[in-house]
């Protein structure tokens, strides 16, 4: 895990990740028929569903600059370049620019119907989605990392390949390219404000902040977390019980999120306390005034916004039994 993607974990196979061409690949597993071993060419969709599309293939899309994105619901690194992503949808697709978020869920959760519906209507995506439940499309592209974006010309060849977040100038100048050589003559807009104003400002620096943070039993590292109460630990979450428990997290950052899950009530509550005190103006977007995160989904809850500098120690503490608590997202 870098500060601006997230690495897919395989528990049981050690994988080699190499450069071919421009894509990356396995080079160690098994690759099924139909996997894409040619780097350049845009491969098949193979997934359970598509959003807001009919079923798309690369033949259809010939003609079409092409952009796909993959993605996770969940992933603080892919939510903070959706912004950018949708701009793009938004200015250049009637221009002949198709943008295709190819979902792939870190957790179980996220393979649920109800949950990525709610995540695609919640982050105002309308654009199409092709929901890759079993990584299917992942591994055609040889691909390794939530978010990352494959660029294609009108003749589905890559042009290029873009891992985790910034660089936006850069993709929505090479989008601009394509456009242009694939329909010469026409008429762009402006470069988006989003690329612009990001260009200006530039990425933050994410020296001295802590890492990403797993909570179940498959990645969770030695004293990373201290459990206080009656928790379960799973192989993906710890969930809690019954009674009151409490997650305990020494951290450095100004931002703190965390995925979580409610119980079987749908909905859940968590005291956040900022070295044993309510978080207060540090608290996140999804932290009432009150100190409490309230919510109803499974998903990225945005705990803390505006930490102090330097170490501090976050306390949740709830009495929700069956909420699952996922991984700890941290930024500057």
């Amino acid at each position: 895990m870098t500060g601006t993607s997230r690495r897919r974990f395989f528990p049981s196979l050690a994988m080699t990740i190499a450069a071919t061409g421009a894509l990356l690949r396995r080079t160690d597993g098994p690759m099924g028929p139909g996997i894409a071993r040619a780097a350049g060419t845009l491969p098949a969709f193979r997934v359970e569903r598509w959003v807001n599309s009919a079923p798309l293939t690369p033949e259809a899309l010939r003609g079409k600059v092409v952009l796909v994105d993959f993605w996770e619901y969940t992933c603080i690194n892919w939510i903070r370049t959706s912004p950018y992503v949708k701009a793009w949808h938004r200015d250049y697709a009637d221009r002949g620019l198709i943008v295709i978020g190819v979902h792939a869920p870190e957790f179980e959760f996220g393979k649920r119907a109800e949950h990525i519906d709610r995540g695609i209507h919640d982050h105002g995506l309308t654009y199409p989605i092709a929901l890759d439940n079993e990584f299917a499309t992942w591994d055609a592209f040889g691909n390794d990392a939530w978010p990352t974006k494959y660029l294609f010309d009108a003749q589905g060849m890559l042009v290029k390949r873009w891992v985790g977040e910034g660089g936006y100038h850069d993709i929505e100048m090479a989008i601009r390219r394509r456009l242009t050589a694939s329909r010469p003559g026409t008429a762009l807009p402006p470069v988006s404000p989003e690329a612009t104003a990001f260009a200006k400002t530039g990425e933050p620096s994410y020296a001295g902040i802590t890492g990403e943070t797993y909570i179940g039993a498959e990645r969770r590292e030695p004293d990373a977390v201290t459990l206080e109460g009656t928790w379960q630990t799973s192989r993906q979450y710890v969930e809690l019980q019954s009674g009151t428990g409490k997650i305990v997290l020494p951290f450095t950052a100004g931002e703190v999120n965390l995925v979580a899950q409610p119980g079987p009530t749908g909905k859940a509550a968590m005291s956040v306390l900022v070295d044993g005190q309510p978080a207060g103006g540090a608290r996140g977007p999804d932290v009432g005034p009150d100190g409490v995160a309230r919510f109803d989904r499974s998903g990225m809850i945005r705990l803390l916004a505006r930490a102090p500098r330097g170490a501090h120690m976050l306390t949740l503490v709830t009495s929700d039994p069956g909420l699952r608590a996922y991984v700890f997202t941290f930024g500057p």
